[in-house]
């Protein structure tokens, strides 16, 4: 064999073995397992509790942001968690300016992965031994009088096509209140009932479904909307979303945030404290406001437990006030 074949068998051998090299996958470092329990709970609130999608997202970044802090303490084991850690991170929470109520729902958060965590039996500690969870401040909701509702709606441009989604939008949201993401939601399977029965049948949090009654100006904005501007939106035959972008995609929570403090300024309501659950609130408050059960109330936006809307009976202090001179015996 000559010297100039014997390199080139040799420079082969290299680039064979470099190949081999490279084409080596690299190992992945496995996750904690304090990362997999996350992971688990995480499938177990999307399988088995069926939790939205936003909640989800909440669960994912409160909790991620937990084990992130663990793990720089080199705790990445479930079983080295104490209460000294959880309160530490708390504490930690309240230096990066985040608000009291973002740290109570942070806290349940917490305590509700650790409560999985006990069933799973990869804690041995009571959960409620580990975190004392902080109770947020209750804030009365902020609602719209019934004139600045008008307003609101007055201001909507109906003879510009695309407003008529705006209107039918805005129109929905005071009629039933509904939660943003239960309005981006809505199909036209769900609102054919609207427009038939004058019914909505509403998808909540958790999955739980609820019938809430829609009123003739709901109705007819919506039925406005779907004969004079969706088909026009619409570009793909197989989406069923009832509201649509001007580029036919389905309206999004941002989109609806936006546009409902649009409307706000022109109608020269403060935009910033106007949102879709502004809408909601106010639809709540003046329910109670005329006279409806609390019961009925809580029904028609989707509570589970009556006490969190019993928020709405110290808004309306006219009411109460009227309430208490007439059946008081020495109001």
């Amino acid at each position: 064999m000559t010297l100039s074949t014997s390199v080139f068998v040799i420079i082969n051998i290299v680039q064979f073995i470099g190949s081999c090299v490279m084409n080596t996958p690299a190992k992945k470092t496995p996750p904690s397992l304090l990362q997999s329990a996350l992971d688990d709970f995480l499938n177990h609130l999307a399988v088995e509790r069926r939790l939205a999608r936003n909640t989800l997202l909440a669960y994912r970044r409160d909790l991620t942001r937990l084990v992130t802090y663990l793990s720089e303490k080199k705790i990445d084991d479930p079983r080295q968690i104490t209460a000294s850690e959880l309160s530490g991170f708390l504490g930690f929470l309240a230096t990066q300016n985040l608000a009291q109520p973002s740290i109570a729902r942070t806290s349940a958060a917490i305590k509700t992965f650790l409560k999985f965590l006990h069933g799973e039996r990869r804690i041995t500690e009571d959960p409620n031994m580990l975190i004392d969870a902080p109770k947020p401040a209750h804030k009365l909701p902020k609602v719209l009088a019934r004139t600045q509702i008008q307003q609101l709606l007055n201001v909507v441009p109906v003879e510009e096509k695309l407003a008529l989604r705006d209107w039918a939008m805005l129109e929905m949201f005071y009629a039933c209140g509904l939660r943003v993401s239960e309005l981006c939601d809505l199909t036209l399977q769900d609102i054919s009932q609207v427009v038939s029965a004058g019914v909505l049948r509403c998808i909540g949090k958790g999955r739980r479904e609820r019938i809430v009654p829609v009123g003739g100006p709901a109705i007819e904005a919506v039925q406005k909307y779907l004969r004079e501007l969706r088909p026009e939106l619409s570009r793909d035959p197989k989406c069923n979303r009832l509201f649509l972008t001007r580029r036919g995609e389905p309206m999004d929570r941002v989109n609806t945030w936006r546009m409902i403090k649009r409307y706000a300024t022109l109608a020269g309501l403060n935009p910033g404290k106007v949102s879709p659950h502004t809408l909601r609130h106010s639809f709540a408050s003046h329910l109670l406001e005329g006279g409806a059960d609390l019961r009925v109330v809580q029904e028609l936006l989707g509570h589970v437990d009556v006490s969190t809307t019993q928020i709405y009976t110290h808004v309306d202090r006219r009411r109460l006030k009227s309430i208490h001179r007439r059946f008081h015996p020495r109001a």
